[in-house]
């Protein structure tokens, strides 16, 4: 059983707190846990000689150290005392690395399909709900199929004359013009004046940077393509679904 400065450890949360909140509040005990943890070994301690030393359980101890359990101001004055430091000292965690993707100019690779040359300007989908990529679309594209798929889609031409077809209607875009639009929408990019156009895409699939369905959707670069791929790396994991049915392309 656990000692009464034990009892009532584990906070009662409310029902409102949503996926995200809940999300964070583990974090957060994970990363109490690991500093309690840290504390205890660098002090040459076992969980037995820290329970015996706080009277609480080393079943409660070791719940705490690995996220499972939420300590109360009680149990973590005991803890702070028994490892000698503040009570702050228990909350001290290392600040998180700021996420920020780099490609360089030299080490991006182009690749091909369906009239268009495209090359993935990040590899941050974990992160940013987007996904930004330089397109080169060839004068003399074939066919007239169009394409779709979750999410919105910003382009804005660096060079050379565009048209977007986009559900019937057609927009000639110019260098420095740009367009946003539903990407579930059927759209087809198209260049003018008889040479290349090269446009800046920045795509964002519904529902987060995860999400990636595939379901019904119809795509003129593979979803796998959307991988930043360094010079000299030709393999890369891609979503399960571009692996199971090739047809789902982007």
């Amino acid at each position: 059983m656990e000692s009464s400065a034990g009892q009532g450890c584990e906070s009662t949360m409310s029902s409102g707190v949503n996926h995200q909140g809940m999300d964070v509040i583990q974090q957060q005990l994970a990363l109490f846990g690991a500093r309690l943890r840290d504390l205890r070994l660098q002090r040459g301690l076992t969980l037995q000689e820290v329970a015996v030393r706080s009277k609480l359980s080393r079943a409660f101890l070791s719940r705490l150290e690995s996220g499972g359990r939420q300590a109360s101001i009680s149990a973590a004055l005991t803890l702070a005392a028994v490892f000698g430091v503040s009570l702050a000292t228990l909350f001290e965690f290392p600040a998180p690395e700021p996420v920020c993707a780099i490609v360089r100019s030299g080490e991006v690779v182009e690749s091909s399909v369906n009239g268009l040359k495209y090359v993935p300007l990040s590899d941050a989908r974990r992160f940013f709900n987007v996904q930004p990529m330089r397109v080169k679309v060839s004068p003399s594209r074939r066919g007239n199929e169009h394409y779709h798929h979750e999410g919105t889609e910003w382009l804005y031409v660096l060079r050379g004359k565009l048209t977007l077809s986009l559900v019937g209607k057609t927009y000639d875009l110019e260098e420095g013009d740009a367009a946003h639009f539903e990407s579930r929408l059927p759209h087809r990019l198209m260049a003018r004046g008889g040479r290349e156009a090269e446009v800046l895409v920045v795509a964002a699939p519904n529902g987060g940077a995860s999400n990636y369905s595939g379901i019904n959707e119809h795509r003129s670069i593979p979803a796998g393509g959307c991988l930043y791929l360094p010079k000299g790396e030709t393999t890369r994991e891609v979503p399960a679904f571009t692996k199971r049915d090739n047809r789902r392309e982007k």
